[in-house]
């Protein structure tokens, strides 16, 4: 995989001058339940008040959405929404299921013991870049999740490009 692929996987993703979210962090819940969330990733994210969190579709983890794409996903649902009632219900069951988290002064977000218990974090988080946006993971489970070896990765990658 050449160096220019990433960089543009990296650019095209990254929307409105910001950058994407890469990389991986392993941070602790503190006695209050906070999570710090990287500066690397707050400085990616345009340095928000607030970022979004909700469960994953297709895992036992929790997306953590920056603001913009948070609003591009609510704008289409408000788009269509208003005449679909199946697209009503879907509105109702993302709002259930995802809070707007404000980001005190250190980088730290408190997220509900409902989403806690959800994902199974109770200490240690396991933060994984997914480009537009960050999974958090249970340590077992994220161990499980990125058991793919590089053959994998480098499908992946060349599907993009192809």
């Amino acid at each position: 995989m050449s160096e220019e692929v990433v960089e543009s996987v990296a650019k095209s993703t990254s929307g409105s001058g910001s950058n994407a979210l890469m990389g991986e962090f392993t941070h602790a819940l503190d006695p209050k339940r906070r999570l710090t969330i990287p500066r690397e990733w707050r400085r990616a994210m345009g340095d928000p008040d607030f970022v979004y969190v909700m469960r994953d579709r297709n895992g036992k983890c929790l997306d953590l959405l920056p603001k913009a794409e948070m609003e591009s996903l609510l704008q289409k649902l408000r788009q269509k929404a208003l005449f679909d009632p199946a697209l009503t219900k879907a509105a109702m069951v993302i709002g259930a299921n995802s809070e707007q988290l404000m980001i005190d002064v250190q980088g730290r977000i408190r997220i509900s013991d409902k989403l806690l218990q959800f994902a199974n974090l109770t200490t240690t988080v396991v933060m994984a870049g997914s480009v537009r946006m960050a999974k958090l993971w249970n340590e077992a489970d994220y161990a499980v999740e990125v058991s793919t070896d590089l053959a994998d990765l480098n499908a992946a990658l060349d599907a993009l490009e192809g």
